[in-house]
């Protein structure tokens, strides 16, 4: 698979991108190698990762503890240390290997720490392969609120290895579908066309979707590096999504839903809303509804459940002015985004989700 070229980095695939990044390591002469990991990528993915690089600069194992729940100042604080301790300076090199918490978090800590330094992302799920490396965003939750505080900061380069996918449980690998499929929705009707039917699905074709999600994504990121205007179509299923998944990750009743699960229910729910807004037809309502429903288990939502999720929405950072903004689908494959929404269509949504 060819290198995708992003804003002033490339993404590389499978055996390519270890030469490349084994170059790379070269020519920057860095002083040191910094490997961050949550408990699981180390478990799982650090072994076949350091098996691929070809160096003698020092590499020093960073770890802390897997879990959204960790995605906090607390455990920055605790890197920086360890950074500082180790003998880390401008010279040094973060390579992220994980998921989408340890490449947010480690983005945000390589971008803060002696003002910035390198950093190089391996992302070893399916939601950060197509969504959370990619991009530029870094950034760390403020209590149950995600990603509140954080900064747009590039890497050198994207690794993509889809052998770490191996590692990963089902609910995992449904987790980053959401990100895929919402490509497909805002952006390309005929790639959203192949997820109507996932049962002969080889991993071969899997790895030309994560591809080609990837492209997606890389187009619209370009177009709008920071977000001031169509890269907040990106945000489709996340503006109801991140209130719901704040609401779970917060609540001691609740279960803890994985970022793509909540996503999920963020985009059947927007897509009702665009039905309601005469954006999107009923028929391309209902095979969403349907497409997305056969892949996740519905979530359960009482009516005390409704008003602290709209309470969480004034947090979105697509707000202006206290207006709540919505990224909607315009039909199947298109976007439009700073779409206002009231409660009612909202709990208008609900309703039909609860049903």
């Amino acid at each position: 698979m060819a290198p995708i070229q992003a804003n002033g980095y490339s993404i590389f695939f499978n055996e390519n991108s270890y030469v490349a990044l084994n170059a790379l390591l070269i020519e920057n002469h860095y002083s040191k190698l910094f490997l961050l990991v949550d408990s699981n990528t180390n478990d799982e993915c650090s072994s076949l990762f350091l098996s691929q690089i070809e160096t003698e600069i020092p590499i020093e194992i960073i770890e802390f503890e897997a879990g959204e729940i960790n995605k906090n100042i607390e455990t920055c604080t605790e890197i920086w240390n360890v950074l500082t301790e180790l003998g880390a300076d401008r010279k040094s090199v973060i390579l992220n290997l994980g998921g989408g918490v340890v490449t947010d978090l480690g983005g945000f800590v390589a971008a803060t720490f002696k003002r910035g330094i390198d950093f190089i992302n391996i992302p070893t799920s399916l939601l950060a392969m197509v969504d959370a490396s990619v991009g530029g965003k870094t950034g760390i939750d403020l209590g149950n609120l995600k990603n509140q505080i954080g900064v747009f900061n590039f890497p050198k380069m994207v690794v993509i290895d889809v052998r770490f996918l191996e590692t990963l449980p089902q609910n995992e690998m449904r987790s980053g579908l959401a990100e895929m499929l919402k490509h497909g929705l805002i952006f390309d009707r005929n790639y959203w066309n192949q997820f109507l039917d996932l049962g002969d699905k080889t991993f071969e074709a899997l790895e030309e979707l994560i591809y080609q999600s990837i492209v997606i994504k890389n187009t619209i990121v370009m177009q709008d590096p920071n977000e001031k205007g169509f890269r907040k179509a990106l945000n489709f299923g996340h503006t109801l999504g991140h209130a719901i998944e704040s609401y779970f990750l917060e609540n001691e009743t609740k279960k803890t839903l994985l970022h793509g699960e909540a996503i999920a229910v963020g985009m059947i729910l927007e897509s009702h809303i665009a039905k309601s807004k005469n954006l999107l037809s009923e028929t391309d309502y209902l095979e969403i509804k349907k497409t997305i429903g056969a892949i996740y288990e519905p979530i359960v939502f009482t009516e005390n459940d409704i008003e602290p999720i709209l309470n969480l929405l004034i947090h979105d950072k697509k707000n202006e002015f206290g207006t709540i903004q919505f990224a909607l689908i315009n039909g199947i494959g298109k976007a439009i985004i700073n779409q206002e929404t009231d409660n009612e269509l909202i709990k208008l949504a609900f309703d039909d989700y609860k049903s």
